[in-house]
């Protein structure tokens, strides 16, 4: 038998083939996330310009963050979850998660000052689950994100959130384990801090491609006379524009912060960006209004009677120059750090997985820029957005400061909020006190971008956690 080996065309093509294929290998071994990384241990600090973190004789892990334990409960809540069917009304049935039994979960209100308990129990989701208190700057012990504030609670499990409302305003819950999930499919609810007695509340949702206002779908009606405030909440993964047919309105509050001196508003819209909050003034006219919800046949009717029917204005409120200027907090052009939030986009590996991916700064998580404070500093951030599509920009725990957009200064109300929505090519600057200590997540609102790649963690000195991404509850904020 005629034993030859390789000809030399075959070993050629052999080295070739591990030339391609070598870099490629390499790469995807790089992209793989440690299983039990610890949000300390991911990417690289940055200290923004300011002095490199000191070191510390002790520090003090986020568990311990929270309000003090002796203190009784004002508002008093338990909401159990469970994945089943559950009713849209107007629509029907569909499969998903529920709180007590409904999706959106039960509104929670309560006064300012007063210390919330809720109390989770999870019959049977069984990915596991949390609760973020979206917008509420909470202790960061109480910031239900999974392998960075606690454990996902698992089914059989249950976990007790306290925090004390300390601001007024319209807020809103969902889980914050595999949230692009989640949110979607049913877990969230309301969270309104001091309602009024003429409060109406638009909370919109999408349940795999049918938009709800108030968990039903089409035309909803709702009472309402003399003065109203609208509470709009979007929970989802896009910017939303809002508009009032039949009547004029004011802008009172950006994402529970009150705008200062608001001017009547006729005949355009307002942008809620996905996680943010829109307080609206309206004065019926002895009539019924209409509430256009980013377009479609889900709409909010307030009041008797028929509504007008009208389509989405040309023209948009600029919320950079809305209201009057007020005194500000803090002097933004004295801050310790500035920090670039950079946002792009590549082809490549994550977590093994080929695709294009989302980059901060031209880096990929989880190796990217870990935003380093201390505690009382002031601090700007510039975020830009070269990426190609439009990303709600949220930073727990904080509220910030719009300075300016494109160059242009802001010269309205103070603008504050926690969902900033950032156009592709557009530049924001802001601006925040460091003022509660905690590893919080930075990122991209838009639930599915955040899952690929779009999240980074401010960081405070001195402030540790004992919680991994996976390990034995599978944690997987995104």
């Amino acid at each position: 038998m005629n034993r030859r080996g390789p000809s030399r065309r075959t070993l050629v093509a052999l080295a070739a083939t591990l030339v391609v294929l070598a870099p490629i290998g390499w790469f995807w071994q790089q992209s793989l996330v440690p299983d039990g990384l610890s949000a300390m241990e991911m990417g690289y600090a940055d200290h923004g310009g300011g002095p490199s973190m000191r070191p510390m004789h002790h520090h003090q892990s986020l568990a311990e963050l929270k309000p003090a334990a002796d203190r009784p409960a004002d508002v008093s809540v338990r909401l159990v979850a469970r994945k089943e069917r559950f009713e849209i009304a107007g629509r029907g049935s569909m499969r998903g998660y529920t709180l007590n039994h409904t999706s959106p979960g039960p509104q929670i209100t309560a006064k300012q000052g007063e210390l919330i308990e809720v109390t989770l129990v999870n019959e049977s989701v069984p990915e596991g689950m949390t609760l973020h208190w979206h917008g509420v700057d909470v202790p960061a012990a109480e910031d239900g994100v999974a392998g960075i504030t606690q454990d996902a609670v698992l089914p059989g499990q249950t976990f007790v959130y306290r925090f004390v409302a300390v601001d007024v305003g319209t807020y809103w819950y969902h889980s914050h384990q595999v949230s692009h999930e989640q949110v979607k499919d049913g877990l969230y609810g309301v969270l309104v801090v001091s309602p009024g007695t003429t409060d109406v509340v638009a909370a919109v949702h999408t349940y795999d491609k049918v938009r709800t206002v108030n968990g039903g779908y089409g035309e909803r009606r709702v009472a309402g006379t003399g003065t109203v405030r609208l509470r709009l909440i979007n929970t989802d993964n896009g910017p939303m524009a809002a508009w009032v047919d039949g009547a004029g309105y004011r802008v009172l509050a950006v994402d529970g912060t009150e705008v200062n001196a608001p001017t009547p508003v006729e005949g355009k819209s307002v942008l809620v960006t996905a996680g943010g909050r829109i307080d609206l003034e309206i004065t019926l006219p002895g009539k019924a209004v209409r509430i256009g919800l980013g377009g479609g046949p889900t709409t909010l009717v307030i009041g008797e009677g028929d509504a007008p029917a009208g389509r989405e204005p040309a023209d948009r409120v600029d919320l950079l120059s809305y209201g009057k200027p007020a005194a500000l907090p803090f002097d933004p052009a004295a801050a310790d750090r500035h920090f670039e939030y950079r946002i792009g986009r590549r082809p490549g590996f994550l977590d093994g997985k080929p695709g294009l991916w989302w980059t901060i700064n031209g880096h990929q998580f989880p190796d990217v820029p870990m935003f380093m404070v201390a505690e009382d500093d002031v601090v700007t951030m510039t975020i830009k957005n070269g990426s190609g599509q439009v990303h709600p920009m949220h930073l727990h725990g904080h509220h910030v400061l719009v300075l300016s957009r494109d160059g242009v200064r802001a010269t309205g109300s103070p603008w504050w909020t926690d969902s900033l929505n950032v156009e592709d090519d557009e530049t924001y600057e802001i601006a925040f006190r460091a003022d509660n200590p905690g590893i919080w997540m930075d990122h991209c609102h838009n639930l599915p971008h955040a899952a690929q790649g779009l999240t980074t963690h401010l960081m405070y000195e001195g402030v540790t956690t004992p919680f991994h991404l996976d390990g034995p509850t599978h944690n997987e904020p995104e």
